[in-house]
């Protein structure tokens, strides 16, 4: 089981991972993964300007999986966690870039 995925250098602890292969019209494969994960309010603002950047250089070392990918997807339980204490839900699909 995937236990983390990283985002232009920042390790993120997921709770969840899916990934597969999608194909372009002209059929070449890209990588698609989904996965979430827990954010603490203390680290809420530091996540939350990391997916601003809407594009990473993707690592998720358990599948040696290396791709540069784009947010297709993003959800989170909650808006606003700089309430202290408070844990939020977070869900993200990312895609191949060519």
């Amino acid at each position: 089981m995937v236990k983390k995925v990283i985002l232009n250098g920042v390790e993120i602890q997921v709770e969840e991972y899916e990934e597969e292969v999608v194909h372009q019209p002209n059929g070449d494969p890209l990588h698609k993964i989904r996965f979430a994960f827990k954010v603490r309010s203390d680290e809420y603002h530091d996540i939350t300007t990391l997916l601003y950047q809407q594009t990473f250089d993707v690592s998720v070392p358990e599948r040696d999986l290396n791709f540069r990918g784009t947010i297709q997807n993003y959800s989170t339980s909650v808006t606003n966690l700089y309430k202290k204490n408070q844990v939020g839900d977070f869900r993200l699909e990312l895609i191949e870039t060519i």
